[in-house]
C-alpha cells in the first residue's frame, strides 16, 4: 500500500463535528478544502467532501461510530436486498440493514453535492474513506458513485470496518473497484471480525494488515484478492473495539485535528 495514501486514516478518522474548521487550518495534504458537510441528525451519520487540488481528487470523508445512535446502527446486523436510489446490483446481493439505512440518510444530500463539485471539476477523482462504520458506508458510497459517476475513477479506504454484505455483495464489489477498494486492519483490531461469516457475511476485496509495529510498508501485508484471507486479520479472534482499532498508521481516530 503506497505511503502516500497514508493520508485517507487522517481523513477517515474525523470524529469531531468540528472536524472541517480543523481540517482547513491543519491542511498539509489537502490543499484546498471547500465547507460542504453532510449530516443527518436522525441517523447522526455526518462527514465532509474535501477537495485535493493537488492530486485531483474529490474526497468523500464519513465519520465512524462516535453515539448511541451510532452504536444501534452497528447492531442492525440483518442482511437486507442493496435497494438504494442509484445502485444496480446482481440478484442476491445484501448488505447490513442498519449500514444501509445509514447511507440512505445522506445519500441524497451527498450526491447532490458530489454532482455540483464533480461539474466544476471534469478532470478530478473520487475517493472514499472512512473508519469503522464510517468504512462500512463510505464502502456503499463508493459503489453508488462509481455508477452513477461511470465516467470517474473511483477509490474507496476503509480503515477497521466491519464485514458489509454477503459473498455476493464483496464479489460485486471486486469486480466494480478491483484493486482501487482499499480495506486495511490494525493488528488484532477485533471489529473487521466482530460480524461471524457464519451470519452470511463476507468481506470485500484486498485486506491491507499492518501487522506489527513500527507502521510501514515492510509491516504491512497484503492479503489474499478473496477478502478472506486467514493469514491476516481473521487468523485473531475477534476482541470487538480494543486498543487497536482506535489508531492507525501512529493516527489516534479521535482526534479531531485530521491533516
Amino acid at each position: 500500500m503506497p505511503q502516500t495514501q497514508w493520508k485517507y486514516p487522517r481523513l477517515s478518522g474525523c470524529f469531531s463535528s468540528t472536524s472541517f474548521e480543523m481540517l482547513e487550518s491543519n491542511s498539509g495534504f489537502v490543499r484546498f478544502l471547500f465547507g460542504e458537510q453532510f449530516s443527518n441528525v436522525v441517523s447522526d451519520i455526518q462527514g465532509f467532501v474535501a477537495r485535493d487540488t493537488r492530486r485531483k481528487e474529490i474526497v468523500v470523508a464519513i465519520r465512524g461510530s462516535a453515539s448511541i445512535t451510532d452504536i444501534l446502527m452497528d447492531s442492525q446486523i440483518a442482511l437486507v436486498p442493496l435497494l438504494s436510489p442509484g445502485i444496480t446490483v446482481p440478484s442476491g446481493t445484501r448488505v447490513h440493514s442498519g449500514f444501509l439505512v445509514a447511507w440512505d440518510s445522506i445519500s441524497i444530500q451527498l450526491l447532490a453535492i458530489m454532482r455540483l463539485e464533480l461539474a466544476k471539476h471534469p478532470d478530478f477523482s473520487i475517493v472514499t474513506t472512512g473508519h469503522s462504520l464510517g468504512g462500512s458506508i463510505a464502502l456503499l458510497a463508493a459503489v453508488a458513485l462509481q455508477q452513477i459517476f461511470a465516467e470517474r475513477q473511483v477509490r474507496t479506504y476503509s480503515y477497521g470496518a466491519p464485514r458489509t454484505g454477503n459473498q455476493i455483495f464483496a464479489e460485486y464489489v471486486n469486480g466494480l473497484f478491483g484493486t482501487k477498494a482499499y480495506r486495511v486492519v490494525h493488528g488484532n483490531d477485533g471489529v473487521p471480525t466482530v460480524i461471524p461469516t457464519s451470519l452470511g457475511y463476507h468481506h470485500h476485496g484486498i485486506e491491507y494488515w499492518q501487522y506489527t509495529h513500527p507502521p510501514s510498508e515492510q509491516t504491512t501485508f497484503q492479503c489474499a484478492a478473496n477478502g478472506e484471507d486467514k493469514r491476516c486479520s481473521a487468523s485473531t479472534p475477534s476482541q470487538g473495539v480494543n486498543l487497536a482499532h482506535t489508531k492507525y498508521f501512529g493516527i489516534l481516530v479521535s482526534t479531531p485535528f485530521c491533516l
